[in-house]
């Protein structure tokens, strides 16, 4: 056999003791609900491996998306959004002391089913990396079209200057998407944003704070349905008001993943028997503090849009229902409202 073959050969068998190793380790580690997996001693290991013996570690254990929670993780070690974004031959130099132990340290997070977007305490909402905090409401993809939806609505109403003065009231603030979206996207915007939870104000003005967009953000801890008279008297007349409010129906948060039952504010998710409960003082507030022709707009269950136009023409006069916008799964998701001239 020739040198370059025995070279080859020995490199192979290394390999595959190394992988042996790894995979015996796997096996043998407490589940993280019981302690930290600590990372393998003296088994050096690549990117691209720790992502596969990750993905298939999270498979045993059913956790969702099991390789792009891998991906995710090992890419934010390496400092990049993505693993798509990770040049590929830094994908097989083996990991340094420090990178393993932090692959280690958020993969043991995730095996107890914790949101990546926690593990990694940061997640990207549009053009804008956000921290992110449990028990703080992650937000999804349908909400960023909101925002979308929103800023086409007032380029359509105002023009491109939007005016020299434009107010906006959301409210559930949650880690601050919607807002801090809007103001980076509108330099004459001032928000005030409102949310039950302590937790969800403090991160909002944290990520306002981290993006220089504070000084034209006020941010409450105030309770659409119980501080209606506190909210009214700190906020003066708004533009429009946005809001991705708690819509599921409480029977429906039976059925929720683990992950989000066991790490979410079930406050910024149950919205009642019909999911309506906080909508409906929305829908109140923004008849007392709307300007005339000044709009809604809601992120609300598939199942809403009739039922809410049923309810503003049945027993809301003041208030128009103007339309109702799919998401990108053309499922009815978005609703527009105006206060009446």
């Amino acid at each position: 056999m020739t040198s370059k073959k025995m070279w080859f050969l020995g490199r192979l068998m290394h390999r595959h003791k190394r992988l042996s190793q790894l995979s015996s380790f796997f096996r043998s580690a407490s589940c993280a609900a019981e302690g930290a997996v600590a990372p393998p001693v003296d088994s050096s290991v690549t990117a691209e491996q720790a992502v596969r013996l990750w993905a298939q570690h999270f498979t045993l254990h059913g956790i969702s998306e099991p390789l792009l929670s891998s991906q995710y993780i090992i890419a934010h070690v390496l400092g990049k959004k993505t693993f798509e974004g990770v040049d590929r031959r830094q994908l097989k130099d083996p990991l340094t002391d420090t990178q393993t132990v932090s692959v280690w340290n958020l993969c043991t997070k995730r095996l107890t089913s914790m949101p990546v977007q926690y593990v990694i305490e940061e997640w990207d909402f549009r053009d804008l990396t956000l921290k992110m905090k449990p028990p703080v409401f992650i937000p999804r993809p349908e909400t960023e079209e909101l925002v979308g939806l929103v800023l086409e609505n007032l380029r359509l109403i105002r023009g491109e200057s939007y005016g020299a003065d434009l107010r906006c009231l959301e409210v559930g603030v949650g880690s601050g998407a919607i807002s801090l979206s809007l103001l980076h996207s509108i330099p004459q915007l001032r928000v005030f944003a409102l949310d039950q939870s302590q937790a969800a104000v403090c991160l909002t003005m944290e990520n306002a704070n981290r993006l220089g967009l504070q000084d034209r953000l006020e941010v409450q801890q105030l309770d659409v349905m119980g501080d209606s008279d506190a909210l009214l008297s700190k906020c003066g007349p708004v533009h429009f008001l946005v809001s991705n409010p708690p819509y599921l129906l409480t029977q429906e948060m039976q059925s929720l993943q683990t992950e989000i039952v066991r790490f979410e504010d079930h406050a910024a998710l149950d919205g009642g028997l019909d999911g309506l409960s906080v909508i409906r003082s929305i829908l109140v507030l923004a008849s007392e503090l709307l300007i005339e022709r000044g709009r809604v707009y809601l992120e609300v269950a598939q199942c809403h849009p009739p039922v809410i136009r049923q309810m503003i023409e049945e027993t809301m006069p003041g208030l128009l229902y103007l339309e109702t916008r799919c998401d990108l799964s053309n499922r009815p998701r978005f609703c527009i409202i105006q206060r009446r001239a």
